[in-house]
């Protein structure tokens, strides 16, 4: 059995779980997010999308229903005991299986929540779901509950969260050399992928970004590669993975001379984020540290060239995104607190003179000053 934390971590975490389902009066919880049933019980797998449950009842019973090519998987990689397998055929309905199992562990007429909100549950099976169980019982969406009790890390988790950002420093370590005029973006990518994983880390819940010139403008993946300039911006947002843990990092690094526009950006950017540092305390909220951010650009004339989120919490995220609730955007009324891991990153794209600057690492909350989990400093990178 493949585990990455003790039998003692994961009976913690379903008690954890029961109080809230009995604070909320809950019989069973329906877990459909691949990043509840890994942390929950330790499965790992992919392809969720092709409808798998995990359900919870009350007294911390569990049982998996899922797919036959996840079935090994399952054993192998987590603490359950209890999986049942539907089948793949023409005109099947898992949603049928699914009420099937709830009948089974007698639990008509109760009252379930479901997590609905979530790409482990497309809209399609979330109407097939429904279907099934309007008349089953008392449904109720309990869409976030293993979401926030995910957004504290326990010790054990802060350690693969450690081992993540010294992952994302080896990347970007193997970067800056291959960063220069006539420099490749697709042996970048390759040298920074490839650290990770000789690191002994994983593949991120999303591509790694990159891009340069007019690209660098972009804060999403694209395909296609091309070579630096003499003078020239590259924007990363990359990340350290490491047990599905991510610590992720954003940088815009430069080759050649600085313009002043380049430098004016920097300046705001590395401003910004040590503002945030300031705020993100317990006392405070993240919306405060939005807040933060944007008087900063506000009063440097930048408010149009910057996004309306500057960071969100990270852990254990898989496939599409390794973005995590909540997310610093305005008048998010959700508490800092202690032991949470958070990427903060400032991101200016000027359009006009197309000059991008980008800068953002991962934290840890402490019961005073945030701790930043990366070895580099904040200055300016030019190569």
């Amino acid at each position: 059995m493949a585990l990455h934390f003790e039998r003692t971590e994961f009976d913690a975490r379903r008690d954890r779980l029961a109080i809230e389902m009995a604070a909320k009066k809950l019989d069973a919880i329906l877990l459909f997010a691949q990043e509840s049933m890994y942390w929950l019980t330790g499965y790992d797998t992919f392809g969720f999308c092709f409808f798998q449950c995990l359900v919870m009842k009350a007294d911390g019973s569990m049982v998996l229903l899922t797919r036959s090519a996840d079935l090994r998987q399952a054993r192998h990689t987590s603490t359950l005991e209890n999986i049942v397998v539907w089948t793949d055929r023409e005109g099947a309905n898992p949603a049928l299986d699914l009420r099937n199992l709830l009948n089974d562990l007698d639990l008509l007429g109760r009252r379930i929540g479901v997590e609905y909100d979530t790409h482990g549950l497309t809209a399609f099976n979330g109407r097939r779901v429904d279907e099934q169980l309007q008349t089953f019982g008392q449904i109720v969406d309990a869409s976030g509950i293993v979401g926030r009790l995910r957004l504290f890390k326990s010790p054990a988790e802060v350690k693969k969260a450690e081992k993540a950002a010294s992952l994302a420093d080896d990347a970007l370590d193997a970067a800056l050399p291959l960063i220069r005029q006539g420099g490749d973006e697709a042996a970048i990518l390759a040298a920074m992928q490839g650290a990770v994983f000789a690191g002994g880390g994983d593949y991120p819940a999303n591509e790694f970004i990159i891009g340069s010139g007019p690209d660098a403008l972009l804060c999403r993946y694209k395909a296609g590669r091309r070579k630096l300039t003499k003078n020239d911006q590259l924007t990363l947002e990359w990340a350290g993975v490491f047990h599905h843990y991510h610590a992720p990092m954003m940088r815009t690094v430069l080759t050649g001379k600085t313009g002043k526009r380049h430098q004016e950006l920097f300046d705001a950017c590395k401003e910004a984020l040590q503002a945030v540092e300031k705020a993100m305390i317990p006392g405070k909220t993240f919306g405060d540290v939005f807040d933060a951010h944007a008087r900063v650009f506000e009063a440097r004339g930048l408010t149009r060239h910057r996004l309306n989120a500057c960071g969100y919490s990270v852990g254990a995220r898989f496939t599409p995104s390794w973005m995590d609730m909540p997310m610093f955007y305005q008048g998010n009324p959700e508490p800092i607190a202690p032991d949470m891991t958070l990427f903060a990153h400032m991101i200016i794209m000027d359009s006009e003179s197309e000059t991008a600057m980008t800068l953002g690492r991962t934290y840890l909350t402490t019961e005073a000053a945030p701790r930043a989990l990366s070895r580099h400093d904040l200055d300016l990178i030019v190569q």
